[in-house]
């Protein structure tokens, strides 16, 4: 255990060191935040890289951590400001703002991730269902040894298009000893810190002042649309939000209210997200530098930020495509078309491209082209459900994000030329978030969508901090500001209180008992077959390969896994050992899930093969020695 946090402090001392050999006049509340994307950065390049030599293992890690102790040797010997980072006149106000939301973030993490009650594990509303498939990719990654690794879900051998980076920044705490709850947070809680301040930063940069700064960061973090209004009609209907199922302000499907919170059903549940969040948002920050104030020299900084990006979020890889894509256009309208000024672009370009493409030629872009339902034409995002509009265009969007969209044409007449073009490259991500769909899943199109949002947030702060500041009694200011929070981000504000009192139980104390055995006594390559339910325990809790998994996992990542529910079906109902034999299947697996779902001849199994594992919920049957 304390390896792992010592190699963790390694990474985010050497990022933390980068971000000041980089912006040697940075103040700590940026060094903070940068250094740990830069650290995170690190830590899913290095040991990946090296895995394609040695494999995931011990091997890998010392090498990747033996590089980064070279350069953060390296960044102490030539940095020219080893004096202690000064505080700026904004230093506490971020602090102040992020405070709220990172104590209820960490407690969030705390009870919603591998949360022990009693000899089971709970987690939360937001958690239940993608968690999961988290922890089965962390820890199959590291007990394999696999790099890269083929797909865990399905029997056979099958192309990881998932983009696996944000699972193996954990699975390398598990391969120097961490426990999987330890090793599942590690990461996690740097880049965390890593979102929350660097939009604050962006915003500060982008607005030049710092209370603008902490209403756009509430604005996106804790905004929310009109949601709310359904659940005031009585009692019942509002004590409903913090009883149900996914019945929030803003996440309530019977009334087409999809526009989640970012906290609790984005950056807890969603591992990708969280992590290109942590390269994206810095990255954003670093090219406002380097196009529109002209501090050409970022542009090495900002590339080497993000080079895993693709493999941690492709979402915001592409984000930030469209992003440097208008801000390319604004230099070369700008700016005089000198050396000085392109020859920045041309290096960012070059070098992010054959990185990026070196990732992604055999894993994201090879499962675009040969995955099931992915890249296709569809306009009005989640509104158009099988051609026929639920709302009024306008309508949905005003509903969903509130004030914010009602104020995005005059939030952008205010606003000053460079923010505008800013806005612009969100403007191209909303565009092309709307007419095409990146993934079998029409909804995660939001990964895109927040972006062109968090954008919008900014501009929308400035024109209310604005007039909010024109305003000339303070009691009237007070008011306005009320009212703007309560509009706002009262949506927001129920749907994390429900996520803060929901538990729901995982996986029981059997179920856990279970994955110990099959973690100490399986090897690593051992194929079971079991139920496809998503919350398999030998899966997500022991990380070994199952027959066929949820189709709430595999079909959404575009695999085709017809022969693969066919041959579990088969192999339950009516079992044969030609077809055991076919798919290689090591162990068999009842519990309630297969006697829930399928008409199971387990006396078949109980014939001929020997009991290897069983307690009082489930038996196993080893198949082939």
């Amino acid at each position: 255990m304390l390896l792992s946090f010592a190699y963790l402090l390694l990474f985010l001392t050497a990022g933390f060191l980068a971000a000041r050999y980089f912006l040697p006049d940075s103040d700590l509340s940026l060094l903070i935040p940068l250094g740990c994307s830069y650290g995170i950065s690190l830590l899913a390049a290095l040991p990946a890289l090296f895995a394609l030599v040695f494999g995931f293992g011990k091997v890998a890690a010392v090498c990747a951590a033996a590089v980064v102790l070279v350069l953060l040797l390296y960044t102490l010997y030539h940095s020219t400001s080893l004096h202690r980072p000064q505080r700026d006149a904004d230093h506490s106000a971020m602090w102040l703002c992020l405070l709220p939301v990172l104590l209820i973030t960490f407690y969030l993490l705390h009870t919603h991730i591998l949360h022990e009650v009693n000899g089971t594990i709970h987690t939360g509303q937001s958690c239940y269902g993608d968690l999961p498939m988290h922890l089965g990719f962390i820890e199959y990654i590291a007990q394999s040894g696999e790099f890269p690794p083929t797909y865990p879900l399905l029997g056979g051998e099958h192309r990881f298009g998932y983009p696996f980076l944000c699972e193996t920044v954990s699975s390398v705490f598990r391969v120097l000893g961490a426990d999987l709850r330890t090793a599942y947070l590690l990461p996690v809680v740097p880049a965390v810190v890593a979102v929350f301040g660097m939009i604050w930063q962006l915003a500060r940069r982008v607005l030049g002042n710092a209370k603008k700064a902490c209403l756009a960061f509430y604005l996106f973090f804790i905004g929310s649309g009109f949601g709310f209004v359904y659940f005031l009609g009585s009692r019942n209907d509002f004590l409903g939000i913090f009883t149900g199922f996914y019945t929030t302000p803003t996440n309530y499907t019977e009334k087409n209210i999809i526009w989640v919170n970012p906290i609790v059903d984005l950056m807890i549940p969603q591992r990708a997200t969280l992590f290109g969040w942590c390269l994206l948002l810095p990255a954003l920050y670093l090219l406002w530098r380097f196009c529109y104030e002209g501090q050409r020299r970022l542009w090495l900084p900002l590339a080497l930020l993000v080079l895993p990006l693709p493999l941690m979020h492709t979402h915001s890889a592409l984000a930030l495509v469209l992003l440097c894509l208008v801000g390319g256009i604004y230099t070369l309208v700008y700016y005089p078309r000198t050396r000085s000024v392109l020859l920045p672009w041309g290096g960012l370009a070059l070098l992010c491209g054959l990185a990026w493409l070196g990732q992604m030629l055999p894993t994201v872009l090879a499962q675009s082209v040969d995955g099931q339902n992915m890249m296709r034409l569809h306009f009005n995002w989640v509104n158009n459900s099988g051609g026929a509009l639920k709302d009024n265009y306008f309508w949905f969007y005003i509903k969903n994000i509130g004030i914010v969209y009602l104020l995005l044409i005059p939030a952008w007449l205010h606003a000053s030329r460079k923010q505008r073009w800013l806005y612009g490259g969100g403007l191209l991500i909303w565009a092309l978030a709307e007419i095409v769909v990146f993934q079998p899943n029409t909804y995660d199109n939001n990964k895109l969508l927040y972006v062109w949002h968090m954008l919008g947030c900014l501009l929308v702060a400035q024109l209310l901090g604005d007039v909010i500041s024109r305003l000339q009694h303070q009691s009237i200011r007070a008011v306005a500001v009320g009212l703007v929070c309560f509009l706002g981000m009262f949506g927001s504000v129920l749907t994390v209180g429900r996520e803060i009192v929901s538990d729901y139980q995982h996986w029981s104390a059997d179920e856990v008992a279970l994955a110990d055995y099959v973690s100490e006594h399986a090897a690593h390559d051992a194929l079971f077959l079991t139920s496809d339910r998503h919350t398999n325990p030998v899966f997500s809790l022991a990380g070994r390969r199952i027959l066929c998994g949820s189709g709430s996992y595999v079909y959404y990542h575009g695999m085709d896994y017809t022969n693969e529910a066919a041959a579990m079906r088969i192999l339950y109902e009516a079992p044969d050992e030609s077809t055991l034999a076919a798919w290689g299947i090591d162990y068999v697996v009842f519990d309630a899930s297969v006697s829930a779902e399928f008409s199971s001849q387990e006396e078949w199994y109980a014939a001929r093969y020997p009991v290897w594992y069983q307690n009082e919920s489930c038996r196993v049957y080893q198949i082939f020695a």
